[in-house]
């Protein structure tokens, strides 16, 4: 996930404000969370000395600085600061993304930022503000999803620490995280959320692959595949019904009629997905029951949508990463 708040943090936030009319500062309010994201940023080799820290956070800390390591040397991902320091956030999610979408189209509505381009979110460090532009945009008659965030990338404009929000996942998937998030710093286009998110996400399954196998834990590698497929079948639910509902809206019927038949696609996979859930011993999270709508499918298509392209890429490759990287570049080079 990308971050659109990297700048000129307060001061450029200042000038933003100017001739703005409204309650609050979108980017006044985007600096100060970023500043307080890197005013609680420790170095991992620092926390990890400290006899107070608790055995299993220095454990793991220990653990992300060898991933990262290998993710330069072995993954060819960037070699900077990025991924060496550790934030304590004391709450639940970095930041709340606001996702919108007509309520018969599901494109999504876009934000245009200096430095991450045009996107189809708007972030917020405060849950409740998101809640609030959420109410704003439902009022214009829009579908409208806010999710939490536990990492994000400022595209190396900063240097992004590991956050506290990051480490109720498991191992493997805080790491596959890291390996994602610096992918978006190797590669991103301006206006492709599709693509950025894409392309990080093959990054992150081949870097966990790897990563995983060099440590000879058969064991790690097979769990993080079960959870891997697992969001793949549910992703491929939501993908279905996004195109149930496409094809709904290129209908010429009434729209009582058209809310009617949506709400009956969005009931139907709302039920799939608890079944899936519940199946495989899972916790069915709120979204599934409470929040389906057009932002909300929209928003969960973003990773995958053109994952099998950049995989057959990959493949053109034969594995090889730094080929995979180049022809990417050439890749958003045409596209654009």
């Amino acid at each position: 996930m990308i971050s659109m708040f990297a700048g000129s943090l307060v001061r450029g936030a200042a000038i933003s404000c100017i001739g703005i009319m409204l309650s609050g500062c979108y980017y006044m309010q985007a600096a100060r969370g970023q500043l307080e994201v890197m005013q609680r940023s420790e170095p991992i080799v620092d926390i990890v000395a400290e006899s107070d820290t608790p055995a299993d956070l220095a454990r793991r800390l220990k653990l992300v600085d060898q991933a990262r390591d290998f993710s330069i040397l072995e993954l060819g991902l960037p070699d900077n600061d990025s991924y060496r320091s550790y934030a304590d956030l004391e709450r639940d999610y970095v930041v709340w993304n606001v996702f919108a979408a007509p309520e018969f189209s599901l494109e999504l509505q876009t934000w245009c930022f200096p430095v991450a381009g045009c996107v189809g979110y708007r972030g917020y460090f405060s849950q409740a503000a998101a809640y609030r532009e959420r109410a704003k945009l439902e009022q214009q008659g829009l579908d409208v999803a806010v999710g939490g965030v536990a990492a994000y990338s400022t595209l190396g404009r900063f240097s992004d620490p590991v956050l506290s929000t990051m480490m109720r996942w498991e191992d493997d998937d805080l790491i596959a995280t890291m390996f994602h998030e610096l992918a978006h710093q190797v590669l991103y286009v301006k206006g492709d959320s599709e693509f950025n998110e894409s392309f990080a996400t093959v990054v992150e399954e081949v870097g966990i692959e790897r990563w995983v196998q060099s440590r000879e834990l058969q064991g790690e590698l097979q769990r993080y595949h079960a959870r891997r497929d697992f969001r793949r079948r549910v992703v491929k639910q939501v993908v279905v019904a996004g195109e149930n509902l496409k094809k709904l809206y290129r209908t010429r019927i009434a729209p009582a009629e058209m809310r009617r038949r949506k709400n009956s696609e969005l009931q139907r996979l709302s039920a799939e997905l608890r079944r899936s859930y519940e199946s495989s011993g899972r916790e069915t999270p709120r979204w599934v029951s409470e929040n389906l709508n057009n932002a909300r499918i929209a928003s969960m298509a973003l990773y995958q949508t053109r994952v099998p392209g950049f995989r057959q890429l990959l493949a053109t490759c034969d594995g090889d990463l730094k080929c995979f990287y180049a022809k990417a570049r050439q890749l958003a080079s045409s596209d654009g």
